[in-house]
């Protein structure tokens, strides 16, 4: 009998639709011949390399043939100093997302569920799919988070809960008294994955301090990432904090030298860098200042946003105005995949960047 390749795959991979990045530079300039171009796509860093890093870089280079350390010492070092935890409650990955998917491989089963947000970060579906668990998406409130509805959402089967504080496409942010409320009222059996890889962007007086509540829940896991404020990437180094027992599980399931030797260098010297986070952070509220006061002028709406983006609702279908900002050389990025056709999200550039996104959508809205 003959059977098709697909077929021969699990059945929560057989229809499972790729997670699409942000155009690439490269690719918008071979589609149309286009030069300086403005990426706007991929919520990236836009203050550009950090010297001390680049620096840290080259030192290592002599030691690329052997293997990275494996555990990641000096950086779970690092990490547990600043964030004042043990490093046996830290599981290093190749970006956040890939400490997504360890949980999902570490605690999900065909027979189990997960409960998220209707436009959630599009990783949370994937993971839940590939190993076959039911997700389960609560309509969203104001575009984020419906936290009363999730938690009626939950259930015997249900063992994870992911939030992305703030969200991403959307931005919005959960306050921390809901939160913590929420992440109480959850049974023992149930893991509440808190997400926040923007949680440098978000105003201190504003974001919740989960760290703290880690002692008391020990069903909550909380993963960050390098590749935002701290402008890494490209090098891929995230990273989550829980209970040492939690933390133990992912460990087993992590591949060995997950993280390569560069990207722990790099991610070491970015946490001891306070001076480009400032800078970076800086950049970013000027940044977003810029952006929205641009869309006031212009008369469109936009989600206010605790990261380093900026959902703005275009009133019509966004697919068009996107690709009429590729022929100017702009790449930002659709969310019709995440239930907001009419929206498009933007990160926030540096203020030259920004500036030749407002003008380029001034001209195709004055156009149509």
């Amino acid at each position: 009998m003959n059977h098709s390749i697909t077929q021969l795959a699990v059945p929560g991979v057989q229809k499972l639709v790729p997670y699409v990045p942000g155009k690439p530079i490269e690719e918008l300039e071979r589609e149309l011949g286009l030069s300086d171009i403005v990426k706007l796509a991929s919520n990236e860093n836009p203050l550009g390399a950090n010297p001390r890093v680049a620096a840290a870089i080259q030192a290592a280079l002599p030691e690329l043939p052997r293997y990275p350390d494996g555990n990641g010492f000096k950086l779970k070092t690092a990490l547990a100093e600043k964030l004042a935890v043990s490093t046996e409650q830290l599981t290093l990955g190749n970006g956040s997302n890939e400490i997504l998917e360890l949980i999902a491989r570490t605690f999900l089963t065909p027979e189990l569920e997960v409960v998220f947000s209707q436009h959630a970060f599009a990783v949370y579906p994937l993971v839940t799919q590939a190993v076959g668990a039911k997700a389960r998406v609560v309509a969203a409130k104001d575009y984020g988070h419906d936290l009363t509805a999730m938690l009626a959402q939950v259930n015997d089967r249900t063992r994870l809960v992911f939030i992305a504080n703030p969200n991403n496409p959307t931005g919005t942010l959960l306050s921390k008294e809901a939160l913590e409320a929420f992440i109480k009222a959850l049974p023992a059996s149930v893991i509440c994955v808190l997400d926040e890889a923007y949680y440098e962007y978000v105003d201190p007086q504003s974001r919740a301090d989960a760290l703290t509540w880690l002692a008391k829940y020990p069903n909550l896991i909380i993963t960050r990432t390098f590749s935002k404020a701290y402008g890494l990437a490209g090098l891929r180094v995230g990273y989550s904090v829980s209970s040492a027992e939690m933390a133990d599980l992912l460990n087993r399931v992590r591949q060995p030298f997950n993280n390569n030797m560069l990207a722990l260098v790099a991610a070491e010297t970015a946490l001891a860098d306070s001076e480009y986070l400032g800078r970076a952070i800086a950049a970013n509220n000027a940044g977003m200042q810029q952006l929205t006061e641009a869309f006031r002028t212009l008369g469109l709406a936009w989600i206010p946003s605790a990261g380093n983006f900026v959902s703005v609702d275009l009133r019509r279908e966004g697919e068009p105005i996107y690709q009429a900002l590729l022929r100017k050389g702009v790449i930002v990025r659709p969310v019709a995949n995440y239930e907001m056709p009419k929206h498009l999200r933007v990160s926030i550039g540096t203020e030259k960047e920004n500036q030749l996104f407002i003008k380029a959508l001034s001209e195709i809205l004055n156009d149509v």
